[in-house]
């Protein structure tokens, strides 16, 4: 199992992640800027390699390395589609959004909505991007990584959660932004080569791509290496769906969501903020390969009698024998790698939950220092706004795990944080693009839009849970996403026309008169160019897809 060197590797790495933390983030204050302007948005003097590396590790959290090789085993390379498809949204970002972010000044998404719509778009907004990421960046990932630590130490999850929680803390609070992405640059290189080791140690024991193709067409499965399915797919998820569902998901994850945006408003120019989304777009090839390739070669190693399952064996309904693949990572680390490595990628996943979990507090602290207490008490001093955010991101971790016990009950852990954010994007996707991109959109619109889709999606996904059986529980997630959307993008414009927009001088500079107008703003010269660099990363997921389709 887990070898006195493996500990004390873990033990080191964590103390090492907190010193650092804590020394990066402290000596940013010894500049004497804009106290708050340093907490939250690291005194916007953040390069791209730093928000490249900083949005990717903010999205790879524990429960993604967890469930996605659990998706490998059980379906092969098809929920790799989360991870190439966000290449696009970044794409979006960085030539779409980016621009009016940067250039508009603003220091919370919710702030980029009032500039463009009203003052209740804001309101709304700021509620469900501090509910989102309690649920969806630090409950599930906490969750995910307590199961890890469970099986691996036969700790009880409270406790290793309740741990790493004070342990992550003990930087984010007191370091803010600039003590998050400085050790989510160190953790996202750790991560990587920990998922790098475990994917080499499976393929070796494996015996290279052969030895999978020949296990997959002994058993049928042929279907696991496509990340295209067909029509009325066992999976639920068509090629289809795919290509409907997934923007909805991911305009809002990539391009409106507070938690990830936030490394983006904390840069030092446009340039730095597109070259960073863009960076991080490439970086996103990898998980297929590193995360959800290795959970496919579990199964074929598990199908040669090369990875022993019987410690996650379960009885399903009828009694028979079935593999409880939740735990297929771990019995990996554990089976596949010698002392130290194992130390090695604990490290890694222990990584991954930190720097999502780290960077979901830090911005919970900026949404209610600057969306809520600075609103309400304008004359709020910068060293009282850091003071609320450090509160709430306590608060954020206490809600956070209580959490946990309900959200245990999704058999998998990824599919339920997407049904959730399926429910919750459409209505926020649609305000944010008919924003930018139509100048009719009036603030009412938008206004009634997010409350009337939000209650929508609120009502579809309890009555799913409630009456699974309908036919209404029969829609799979990503199509109800491209569903709910449709009805918000049909009720915006609608609305649009019966409440006409009345711009404001804000507000009349905050959408793109033309499609092509994006393409128009300054770009560095050689591969920093920002077209450049958008064209070479579609180029490239064409040509993967194509390979894998």
């Amino acid at each position: 199992m887990v070898s006195k060197l493996d500990l004390l590797i873990i033990g080191i790495y964590l103390v090492g992640i907190v010193i650092i933390g804590l020394r990066s983030g402290i000596s940013h204050f010894m500049r004497g800027k804009s106290e708050s302007n340093e907490y939250f948005l690291a005194g916007k003097s953040l390069r791209w390699p730093v928000i490249g590396l900083a949005l990717f590790a903010t999205n790879i959290s524990c429960i993604h390395i967890v469930s996605l090789a659990q998706s490998g085993f059980d379906t092969g390379l098809l929920n790799g589609n989360f991870e190439w498809m966000a290449a696009f949204t970044l794409i979006l970002l960085a030539l779409f959004f980016v621009p009016f972010y940067i250039n508009s000044g603003v220091s919370t998404l919710p702030d980029f909505l009032e500039k463009r719509y009203n003052r209740q778009c804001r309101d709304w907004l700021t509620v469900i991007s501090i509910v989102s990421a309690v649920i969806i960046h630090i409950a599930f990932s906490l969750l995910a990584g307590g199961i890890v630590l469970e099986t691996l130490f036969g700790v009880n999850m409270y406790i290793s959660i309740s741990v790493l929680l004070l342990l992550i803390g003990i930087y984010t609070v007191v370091g803010g932004l600039k003590a998050v992405v400085v050790t989510e640059s160190i953790q996202t290189i750790v991560l990587v080569v920990g998922a790098i080791i475990i994917t080499i140690s499976a393929w070796l024991k494996l015996g290279g791509w052969s030895s999978l193709i020949n296990v997959l067409e002994s058993s049928n499965k042929m279907d696991m290496i496509s990340m295209l399915r067909p029509h009325n797919d066992e999976s639920g998820m068509p090629w289809y769906s795919v290509l409907l569902g997934y923007p909805i998901l991911g305009v809002w994850y990539w391009c409106a969501d507070q938690t990830i945006v936030q490394r983006v408003l904390g840069a030092k120019d446009e340039s730095h903020a597109r070259v960073g989304a863009l960076f991080c777009g490439f970086i996103k090839i990898l998980p297929v390969f590193i995360f959800v390739l290795p959970g496919l070669m579990a199964y074929a190693l598990m199908e040669n009698g090369l990875l022993d399952v019987s410690s996650i064996l379960v009885n399903d309904v009828q009694g028979e024998p079935v593999v409880q693949s939740k735990g297929i990572y771990t019995l990996m680390v554990t089976q596949l790698l010698p002392s130290g490595l194992v130390g090695v990628v604990i490290a890694a996943l222990i990584s991954a939950l930190m720097s999502t979990v780290a960077g979901a507090l830090n911005s919970i602290s900026t949404l209610v220092s600057y969306d809520l207490i600075r609103k309400f008490r304008p004359g709020t001093s910068d060293h009282q706004l850091v003071f609320y955010g450090r509160i709430s991101a306590v608060v954020a971790i206490i809600i956070s795990l209580l959490l946990l016990p309900a959200l245990n009950t999704y058999e998998s852990l990824f599919v339920g944080l997407n049904d959730i954010i399926a429910h919750l994007a459409p209505p926020i996707t649609c305000v944010f693009i008919v924003g930018i991109f139509w100048g009719k959109a009036s603030a009412r619109s938008a206004q009634y839009t997010l409350l009337i889709g939000s209650i929508i999606g609120i009502l579809v996904y309890s009555a799913n849970k409630l009456f699974p059986d309908t036919l209404l529980g029969e829609i799979p997630f990503m199509m109800m996403a491209f569903y709910l959307f449709l009805f918000c993008l049909l009720l915006q414009i609608v609305l649009s026309y019966t409440f006409p927009v009345k711009h404001t001088v804000e507000s009349k500079s905050l959408y793109w008169k033309s499609p092509f107008e994006p393409l128009a703003g300054k770009a560095w010269s050689g591969l920093g160019n920002y077209k450049l660099l958008s064209s070479i990363l579609v180029i490239t997921m064409i040509v993967l897809y194509i390979i894998f389709r």
